[in-house]
């Protein structure tokens, strides 16, 4: 795998720098256009909860590969209310009377309850159709759409699947899957990455190609398997049993493997702006004054290669992205009843057949994940040429 072409940024007042690569990109129109549309992305995908779609895991068998339509049928309403969530938290708060009451000593019985009152707060929600594994946000964003829209939930615009589930709704709640796994597996490979090839870098000598030594090891082993053995065997039921008592469950288990396989390029782009930043006057000053090691790397180094960093993760959140649909495309990935991009593309591939083409189970998501991975790739390319120092003047 080849290093992308990420242009060095000298270290010069960071101020200036971002304010020049900002009004060169406001002058390139489709890097806004891909500014926006990702701005929207990111903003459908959080406010998920709060538009009036239909529920994504309804279950409705008489309405299964129902077409898109632009009216509502008489049946689309949003079987929920705010009577029955108050009586919800009411039943649960009682139980947490009876909780509050048991011996530090009673383990079992303790988890047992919290368990209970966990199902009961989440049973008005997914009686009505919404995923079990909603936050206390996303419970106050559904919260806010019943204030305001009610029992009204808009037709379905994209169709249905086999289960008679909406498939915009689905769109809308496999965007936010798809984005945390993708953001937060990038972080943990920046954290890593950074960390290790900014030591790699500024150490030099035998260290230094030690860990790059390291790194080509890693990277002659091929990705795809060693994140399907990780997931294999850490989805084997006694080990997801004992994650699960940590309150460890499969996607975050799956975005701290991919993250932790994503942070080896990144490594070595920061090791070869580190080789070209320990040599700069200030850091000599800084050596020179009696700082240390960890405190040159942390507060000279680190955060001079920072325009660098953030310009390769414009490019590595693409690439998790589209890897976590593949692998959700084998079923290695996300698991049900939660839902990505991969997993629908994966649901509408089965349907299709020569007999009968469902084609809105594969074009709307297939539109998704492509719009936001264009705009993600074609953002960072233009991020890269606004702080390239041989164009900024162009």
């Amino acid at each position: 795998m080849s290093n992308p072409a990420v242009p060095p940024v000298p270290s010069r007042a960071g101020k200036s720098l971002w304010s020049d690569a900002w009004s060169k990109l406001r002058r390139n129109r489709l890097a806004m256009f891909c500014l926006t549309v990702l701005m929207l992305v990111g903003l459908g995908a959080f406010f998920t909860p709060l538009i009036p779609l239909q529920p994504s895991d309804n279950t409705l068998t008489d309405r299964d590969f129902e077409p898109p339509r632009l009216t509502n049928a008489p049946d689309d309403k949003l079987t929920l209310t705010l009577d029955e969530i108050r009586a919800a938290n009411d039943e649960a708060a009682v139980l947490e009377q009876t909780l509050s009451t048991l011996d530090s000593s009673e383990k079992k019985e303790r988890a047992k309850l919290k368990a209970t009152i966990h199902d009961i707060r989440n049973r008005p929600y997914v009686d009505a159709g919404f995923t079990p594994h909603m936050g206390g946000i996303a419970k106050f964003l559904t919260r806010m759409r019943l204030r305001i829209f009610g029992d009204y939930s808009l037709p379905s615009l994209a169709g249905r699947d086999n289960l008679g589930r909406d498939v915009l709704s689905r769109i809308f709640w496999g965007a936010r899957v798809s984005i945390i796994v993708s953001i937060v597996a990038t972080m943990v490979s920046l954290l890593i990455g950074v960390s290790y090839g900014a030591v790699s870098g500024y150490m030099g000598g035998f260290i230094d190609a030690a860990m790059m030594r390291m790194v080509d090891v890693l990277y002659s082993v091929p990705f795809i398997f060693v994140v399907v053995f990780l997931l294999t065997l850490l989805g084997e039921e006694k080990s997801k049993k004992q994650l699960g008592e940590m309150g460890i469950d499969q996607i975050t288990i799956f975005y701290l493997v991919v993250g932790a396989i994503y942070w080896l390029t990144m490594a070595r782009v920061v090791r070869g702006q580190v080789l070209s930043l320990k040599k700069e006057l200030y850091v000599e000053a800084a050596r020179a004054q009696g700082a240390g090691e960890a405190r040159i790397i942390l507060r000279h180094i680190v955060p001079n290669v920072m325009s660098v960093v953030i310009v390769y993760l414009t490019l590595t959140i693409p690439r998790v992205m589209l890897f976590e649909a593949f692998l959700s495309f084998l079923g290695l990935g996300v698991e049900s009843p939660d839902v990505s991009w991969g997993m629908m593309a994966s649901d509408g591939l089965e349907v299709i057949n020569p007999i009968k083409t469902y084609w809105w189970l594969v074009v709307f998501p297939s539109l998704a994940i492509g719009a936001t991975l264009f705009a993600l790739n074609f953002f960072g390319d233009s991020l890269r040429d606004a702080l390239d120092p041989k164009l900024r003047d162009a």
